[in-house]
């Protein structure tokens, strides 16, 4: 049997389902009336996993969710072409094409081989999740100046082999490797 979740069990990033459909929670906020018998009700921010369509609703405090089937695959990224962005599956070697809405700006930090997590909701990939870092090489960045830190700028353009431009501080050179945050889309170290 399906688990269930109360609604006012719903904090931020669970994962539960409306009419046969996987939703994230990005926001939670508990209204709890003053006056006697008054309804508690729970206000959500959810994302819909099949369409990442972000929306405000209310629920009842009462009203149950069921828990969704959904699995995270460890895969690797092969290529992209026409078609989509193709991934190989690391447990049963099937090979998994997601569309380019699915993808969204992910590509900027993928390359040949790359491990990322499929998610699967009843067994078929619905999105992806990113690792918190990737080593990306650096593609060309102006030479550092000696003396460019005076105006209070320490950090130069750099372009990656992915396309992504990011700022990197004065000494990486290009070819050098960089360890980039996928969250907040900039340099996080030399890798």
């Amino acid at each position: 049997m399906a688990v269930l979740i109360d609604a006012i069990d719903v904090k931020k990033r669970t994962l539960f389902e409306i009419d046969n459909t996987p939703y994230s929670c990005l926001e939670a906020e508990v209204n709890t009336p003053t006056a006697r018998g008054g309804q508690t009700l729970v206000r959500l921010k959810i994302r819909n996993l099949l369409t990442n369509a972000v929306f405000e609703k209310t629920f009842k405090a009462g009203e149950k969710f069921r828990e969704p089937d959904l699995q995270l695959v460890a895969a690797s990224y092969l290529y992209s072409d026409s078609n989509g962005s193709h991934f190989l599956d690391q447990e049963s070697y099937e090979t998994h094409t997601l569309s380019d809405e699915v993808i969204g700006n992910a590509l900027d930090f993928l390359i040949a081989g790359t491990l990322v997590e499929l998610l699967k909701y009843n067994g078929n990939p619905i999105g992806l999740e990113l690792p918190m870092f990737v080593e990306l090489a650096v593609a060309s960045t102006e030479p550092g100046v000696r003396g460019d830190s005076s105006s209070g700028s320490v950090t130069k353009p750099a372009t990656l082999e992915t396309g992504l431009e990011i700022r990197v501080p004065l000494f990486i050179k290009e070819g050098e490797k960089v360890k980039v945050s996928t969250e907040s889309r900039g340099f996080a170290g030399r890798a």
